[in-house]
């Protein structure tokens, strides 16, 4: 049995969560959830935002899922839920963010590497106040996160830019030798080199004409926010954090939004994309996930939530998106093909 670890979190996580649970239930595949204590809701009941259990448990699975962290009742504490996040990612080694962009001629993958970089490097504070944070990658850890890329373009549109600001800082000299030294490897993409910021301007003006790209770890969480305003916003886009061998990490950009938390306001759109990429990436699953994509997209459209100008609240997306899906299971031949809108 496949057993997904599902993290529920914080604000409107749970909410979300359950429909991605809902959804996962509904299909043809043999699985076990098991929902777990992590973020805020675990420092309130386990002064930890990351349960030992918890870890034990995400170790285990084939697959985790989570909801969203954070909420302004822990900021400032010196236990933040952030910080299990950022120690689940560390303790799986899912070095691999992949954050997909899609919508009307724009189809788009932002491979960020998520766990080294400023965000894990040496910080602290001088005597004479000064603050720092250091940014240090490993050739192993640009070569992997490289290659990944790389491998996801060979499956894609077979082109690649790497992003770095090589003209000021070492690591970023160190992220374009490396993927010099990467590309002969796979002929089959074409690479190019970026300087960070320009890119962005390419990224705003241009979005079709990127396939995929690959970057460390502070400019793929902003390249990659960037690309979810470009097509429909962070309320909409997913994550997949991939390790090697390791359970993956699959969930919403968005935050924990506490203030609709409750209301049964929240767009569940974005957990069930994330659950579409565990189906293909966790589970092997491309067909169920082209199906759950598809019901998304199509639910979007027939059924808008309350940030997209309509009234759906989040349960009844999820029974929309069930639906959709029994539409199509109703009409599947063995094996089964997904049936398009």
């Amino acid at each position: 049995m496949n057993v997904i670890a599902c993290l529920p979190g914080d604000g409107i996580g749970p909410e979300v969560l359950d429909q991605a649970v809902r959804v996962l239930e509904a299909l043809p595949v043999e699985v076990e959830t098991k929902r777990l204590p992590f973020g805020g809701a675990a420092i309130d009941e386990h002064g930890d935002p990351l349960p030992a259990e918890t870890l034990e448990a995400c170790r285990a699975a084939r697959g985790v899922l989570l909801g969203a962290v954070g909420g302004l009742r822990w900021d400032g504490a010196p236990v933040r839920p952030e910080q299990g996040l950022l120690g689940l990612r560390k303790a799986l080694d899912v070095y691999a963010n992949l954050r997909p962009a899609k919508q009307g001629d724009v189809d788009l993958v932002v491979v960020r590497e998520l766990v080294g970089g400023l965000y894990f490097g040496a910080r602290g504070t001088r005597e004479d106040g000064t603050v720092f944070d250091t940014c240090e990658y490993h050739p192993t850890q640009v070569e992997r996160l490289v290659r990944r890329g790389f491998e996801l373009a060979q499956r894609r549109g077979r082109s690649l830019v790497s992003v770095d600001k090589a003209n000021v800082l070492d690591t970023s000299r160190l992220w374009r030798r490396t993927v010099d030294v990467v590309a002969p490897d796979y002929s089959d993409v074409t690479a190019r080199h970026a300087l960070v910021d320009s890119f962005a301007m390419e990224l705003v003006a241009n979005p079709e004409t990127i396939d995929v790209v690959v970057t460390e770890n502070m400019f793929g969480d902003i390249l990659s926010d960037v690309a979810a305003a470009v097509t429909g916003g962070l309320g909409l886009a997913a994550s997949a954090s991939l390790g090697d061998g390791e359970p993956g990490i699959f969930e919403p950009v968005h935050g924990s939004a506490p203030d609709i938390a409750g209301s049964g306001r929240a767009n569940p759109a974005a957990m069930l994309r994330s659950l579409a990429l565990l189906l293909e990436h966790a589970l092997g699953r491309d067909d169920l996930a082209l199906a759950v994509s598809t019901a998304v997209d199509e639910t979007l459209v027939s059924h808008p939530t309350h940030d997209l100008g309509g009234s759906t609240s989040t349960a009844a997306f999820g029974d929309a998106v069930v639906a959709s899906l029994s539409r199509r299971l109703a009409l599947k031949e063995e094996p089964w093909i997904p049936v398009p809108s």
